[in-house]
This record gives C-alpha cells, structure tokens and sequence, in this order.
C-alpha cells in the first residue's frame, strides 16, 4: 500500500532555502594548510642543501642499495607467500600435530620483533658453529649466514606467519557449498582448494597482501642493523663520511617513495582484475509494453 503524497503548504513558499555552513571543515582546512606551508617553508629555508640531494639520487652507492632493496623485497614476499599458504593448510588440517606445528609457527613468529628475529639468525653460528652432516661435509655457520640470507630468512619467515593468517581469512570467506560441491564429483582436498577454493579467496587475499609487500619495502630498512646494504645502509655510509645527513636521509626517503608508488598501482590492477565478476549485476529494468 502506497503512500500518500504531502500536500504543498502554500504558508512556506515565501522562505529561501539557506545551505548549511560547514565552519568547522573550513576551519579544519585552513589549519591543515597553515601546517603544510610551514613545513614546506621549513624545508626551504632549512640548512639543506638541495644540489647534494641531486647529486647523490642517481649516485652509483644509493643504485646499488636500491637494488637490493627491490631484490631483497621480491624474495622475502616470495619465501613469505609460500610459506604463509602452506602454514594456511596446515592449519586448517584435522591432523592434530599438524596443526599444532602451524600454530606454533604463527605463534612464535609474529609474537617476537622483527628485530629481535633478524639479530637471532644472523648470530646463529652462535648456536650451530657448523652445519651439515658430519663425516660427509661440514661449513662454518659465519660463512653460510651472511646477511642477505640472514635478512631473507629474518623477513620471509616472519612474513610468513602473517600471511598464513590473511591466507586462511581468504579461504574462509569462501562458501562451503562450495568445497561440498567439489567432494560430490570427486575432487580431493588439494585439488579443491587449488581449484575452487583459492581462485575465488584471491578477492580476499590480495588487498592485505598486497599492502605487506608494501611494507616489506620498507621492513628491508631494519635489515640495516646486521649490515644488509640497502637504501637506508648506503645512505647511512656516505652520511658518516661526508655529513650530509639530512642530505642523505631525504635521497634514502624519495627513493622509498618511488618504489611504493609504483608498488601501489601495481596492486590497483591487480585488485580489479581479481575483482571480476563479484560484484552484482544491475537487473536491466523491463520494458513497458505499448499499447497497440
């Protein structure tokens, strides 16, 4: 049952419509650009010198840490990933001493620092002196944990435990129908989660995942404290020799930036092409008849 329209009250058709004054988001904009042009202004007029800025953005040290920025980031999200599907299944697996070890796994790992993990194994020929199997072969700890592996090891298994738990979200928002389904023609378990279960999760798991690999970015910094030579560490080295620090603090800063940027739109894309076909279809609305 419809309701009836109002009816037009001819005592207000002599008001004007006012709009409303929104002062606090004018006052709210106004500090936010006071704030912005003083820091501008702050850098402008600061001891910076801006040609030193130039000069060592393309400097072949500050490549060179850039490289292994980017190498170090694609590797350790790649250990990461693999490790956080796996540990995902484990999970979720009805073996009890599976799911256990998963759980301690993600436990430990993402309830100690980052820092702390990354100090651990590169110290660890503190603990094993050497590895390998005795009477057969044997290397010094000191020559294998160098701190590119140190560094890949420290990130990508810390990553890991993170991811496991995004992974598992994913495969979860899934609906069981789904997987039921699969059972009913004789899909078995693996082949049902590769299948069926994670293409349709990847909606899920992209966005969080995608910001990791954002944050991985900047996590290689902290690799610097075991002399893992990135951005930061060759921005770090020159500034001791020459010190320029602000100098090179704000060449370290921009190159993060540019990679983070490009990082970003990569992960746009991605979004919308895993996004497909999940939204609703718009129902076209039918088309009257015309009398004849």
């Amino acid at each position: 049952m419809g309701m009836k329209p109002e009816k037009f009250d001819p005592s207000i058709a002599h008001l004007t419509h006012v709009p409303r004054r929104h002062y606090g988001r004018w006052m709210a904009s106004v500090l936010i650009l006071l704030v912005f042009g003083y820091v501008v202004k702050a850098f402008a007029e600061g001891q910076i010198d801006w040609n030193i800025v130039g000069q060592f953005l393309t400097a072949q040290s500050i490549l060179n840490g850039l490289v292994n920025t980017i190498i170090m980031t694609f590797c350790a999200m790649a250990l990461g990933i693999a490790l956080g599907v796996l540990f995902a299944i484990l999970v979720m697996s009805p073996n009890p001493v599976l799911k256990g070890v998963a759980v301690f796994y993600i436990w430990f790992f993402r309830g100690t620092p980052l820092l702390l993990q990354l100090l651990i194994w590169f110290n660890l020929a503190l603990v094993f002196p050497r590895i390998g199997i005795p009477g057969l072969f044997e290397v010094r700890m000191v020559d294998v944990m160098t701190p590119f592996v140190a560094t890949l090891l420290g990130l990508g298994i810390n990553q890991g435990a993170y991811t496991a738990e995004v992974v598992r979200s994913g495969i979860l928002s899934v609906d069981t129908g789904q997987t039921e389904a699969a059972k009913s023609i004789g899909m078995t378990r693996l082949t049902t989660l590769r299948r069926i279960v994670l293409p349709q999760a990847m909606r899920v798991i992209i966005p969080p995942v995608g910001n990791e690999v954002i944050s991985m970015v900047k996590l290689t910094s902290i690799a610097s404290v075991i002399g893992f030579a990135e951005v930061l560490r060759n921005a770090q080295t020159i500034y001791y020799a020459n010190a320029r620090v602000i100098e090179l603090l704000i060449v370290a800063a921009a190159w993060y930036l540019m990679i983070v940027t490009v990082l970003t739109i990569g992960q746009h894309f991605l979004e919308r092409y895993f996004a497909k076909g999940s939204g609703r279809r718009r129902t076209r609305p039918a088309t009257p008849a015309v009398e004849a």
